[in-house]
């Protein structure tokens, strides 16, 4: 165990790929205490830190076995994104289960998820969809990149937009549209949901 504490992550992964169960400990005791304060940041409740926390450490295990893993040189940045997507699976989840209350005899009318404040779930839904969408960003053409990134980030006006790209408001518009289009499709493709 002694020597193995000196190994970097990547090696400690392929030790343990290899059989050596010590590795994996070694490499639960370098990032519990960073991953535990990450997780509970997110959620505010320690029991369900401690449900996510276990799921996390699973999931890498599994990941690890099945040859899967591929984030050389970023393992505790791996733990905090498969961590994270389980906090977001977790409230999606119980967002679907949750049901609307009102009166056998009587509906509220106001008793509406939608006119209520947002959650700590939503945010973080909110943010997540944020993430996804500037990564989803980076593969569009240039011209429709800067167009939505002026639009949207700089909160500009198709006018500006056009008089700083040199361009017409339509040519502008249209470089929006299929921006817009090819976001679509991309998150289609990676299977990504953009909506809560």
């Amino acid at each position: 165990m002694q020597n193995l504490a000196k190994l970097a992550d990547e090696q400690l992964v392929a030790s343990y790929a290899g059989g050596c169960n010590e590795a994996f400990d070694v490499l639960l005791n370098r990032y519990k205490t960073k991953l535990f304060g990450f997780i509970f940041q997110l959620v505010k409740d320690k029991d369900f830190a401690d449900d996510i926390f276990q799921e996390t450490f699973v999931k890498a295990i599994m990941t690890i076995r099945q040859g899967r893993y591929q984030e050389s040189g970023r393992f505790g940045a791996w733990l905090c994104r498969i961590a994270r997507n389980l906090v977001v699976d977790s409230f999606r989840q119980e967002k679907s289960e949750a049901s609307i209350s009102a009166d056998d005899t009587e509906c509220d009318i106001l008793n509406r998820k939608e006119l209520a404040d947002p959650t700590v779930e939503d945010n973080i839904i909110d943010l997540q969809i944020e993430d996804d969408v500037r990564r989803l960003v980076r593969f569009l053409p240039e011209p429709q990149r800067e167009v939505l990134e002026m639009r949207f980030y700089r909160d500009l006006s198709f006018k500006e937009i056009a008089d700083l790209t040199g361009v017409s408001i339509n040519t502008a518009l249209g470089r929006m549209r299929y921006a817009i289009l090819n976001l679509r499709r991309l998150a289609k493709e990676k299977q990504i949901e953009l909506t809560r």
